[in-house]
């Protein structure tokens, strides 16, 4: 069965976005064009390393000599996005990611597939659900500045869950932590 590409070449909004109280958080890739929105599940830590890597992309493409590609420093203010996630949808949860640079349109691309059970009959067929979808991916391409906006807003998000105990570094829950500190 053919794989159904979502594929958002200049997307209008590209955020990482939650939903539930810090805890019980889900977090969701979701990107618009016009009227057409895909919303991905993704781990708290999938998300982390998203934005820590497309910033690490962006800093070294910065100090390529000359900075051809006009890498922004920080993220330019007027691609600031605060706003909570659009009606959520959820296509498909985040096994396999991918990233990378595209030169030819100075794009950070980002590519997500759905988690994937195996058939137990060993065929190497993936299954989902009902059996009746093919495979799915989401495939975004980012301008650089919008890159550099998704990359710092990831950061608070993923930052904005439960503080960390300073004695094990375990989350601190709202109704509070028993610290289990290895025995020295």
């Amino acid at each position: 069965m053919p794989t159904r590409v979502h594929e958002f070449a200049w997307p209008d909004r590209v955020v990482v976005g939650t939903i539930g109280l810090p805890g019980a958080r889900t977090f969701y890739l979701q990107v618009r064009a016009g009227t057409q929105i895909v919303s991905i599940a993704l781990e708290k830590q999938q998300a982390a390393q998203l934005g820590e890597k497309i910033d690490e992309i962006l800093d070294q493409l910065r100090d390529v000599e000359g900075n051809p590609h006009s890498v922004p420093t920080s993220t330019p203010i007027e691609l600031v996005d605060n706003d909570q996630l659009e009606a959520v949808q959820e296509q498909f949860r985040t096994g396999a990611m991918s990233l990378g640079w595209d030169p030819t349109t100075a794009q950070v691309v980002v590519e997500a597939h759905p988690i994937t059970d195996v058939d137990a009959d060993d065929n190497g067929e993936s299954l989902d659900d009902d059996g009746a979808n093919g495979p799915e991916v989401l495939l975004v391409r980012m301008p650089v500045g919008t890159a550099r906006a998704f990359a710092k807003r990831t950061r608070e998000i993923v930052a904005a869950g439960r503080p960390a105990c300073p004695l094990c570094g375990y989350p601190v829950n709202a109704d509070g932590h028993v610290c289990t500190l290895p025995e020295a």
